[in-house]
């Protein structure tokens, strides 16, 4: 049986998809929308992200304590900044909602950007909503290309929903609360989630750190079977399965590493087990 490869999405490609920042700010539509983001230490990215954001009424800006000026700059954009240092990303997006003054929230990351088309498009749901919430699909982009395949190219989270609603504490892959009632919407987010390949790195040492921490308090053992079998699992699922080989070297590489980083998760809590034994 043979398989159909589309070509690769570039970064011009991607480009070629407006986002609000393309766009004259004075014709747009104001949207009765809070947008919430967290941040700790973004300073690179945060001007850009709120400024991107001039059609929502209103733009809350969580910091977790960033030490390079990161809550200023966000200030300085017109974002109302709220600082809670040393909670979790669901803390820090929980807190944001609860001080909002719109009955709809869109959350979004720093590294984020709505396009044209979702901007239009949540300007019509919020008007006459059908959905309790709703679900987007992301356009990710690693080493200059977007990864059509693997996890990544079947991206879709919720993040347009009623301020009612409240994310979940853990340390990693925070997730609202259950929904029932959710549809989804056909614009899309631009996600760019990694500086460069050293910052890619870094964020996979952080994300397995943070997921120890999440399996620990679960009260969950680690034997050597599940640290052996399961970045097995995960890089295969990834590669083969889900077909991230499709990606090319990008797509090979996001898979590596997610093992490397589950093994690194894995690892962290077995040296805490047999430290207290």
């Amino acid at each position: 049986m043979s398989v159909a490869i589309r070509p690769q999405a570039t970064l011009a490609d991607v480009r070629a998809v407006p986002t609000v920042d393309d766009l004259d700010r004075d014709a747009l539509e104001i949207a009765p929308i809070t947008v919430v983001i967290p941040t700790l230490d973004e300073v690179d990215r945060i001007t850009g992200a709120v400024s991107s954001l001039s059609w929502a009424d209103q733009v809350i800006v969580v910091d977790g304590g960033s030490r390079d000026g990161t809550a200023t700059l966000a200030a300085a954009a017109g974002a109302t900044v709220i600082v809670v240092p040393g909670q979790t990303i669901g803390a820090q997006r929980n807190a944001g909602i609860q001080a909002a003054r719109n009955t709809w929230i869109l959350a979004l990351d720093a590294d984020e950007r709505a396009t044209e088309g979702l901007r239009r498009e949540i300007v019509s749901v919020v008007a006459n909503p059908t959905h309790e919430a709703y679900s987007i699909k992301f356009r990710n982009l690693f080493l200059g290309r977007e990864l059509r395949h693997g996890p990544y190219g079947r991206d879709w989270h919720i993040r347009l929903f009623r301020r009612d609603r409240r994310y979940t504490m853990s340390n990693v892959h925070e997730r609202l609360e259950p929904i029932a009632d959710v549809g989804t919407l056909d614009g899309l987010i631009v996600h760019r989630p990694f500086r460069d390949f050293p910052h890619y790195l870094l964020k996979v040492v952080r994300y397995a750190k943070w997921g120890a921490q999440d399996i620990q308090q679960r009260g969950c053992r680690v034997s050597i079977a599940r640290l052996v079998v399961r970045p097995i699992w995960r890089f295969t699922r990834d590669y083969v399965i889900l077909r991230g080989w499709m990606d090319g070297v990008p797509g090979f590489l996001v898979s590596a590493f997610a093992g490397v980083g589950t093994l690194l998760k894995y690892s962290y809590v077995l040296a805490e087990q047999r430290a207290r034994e």
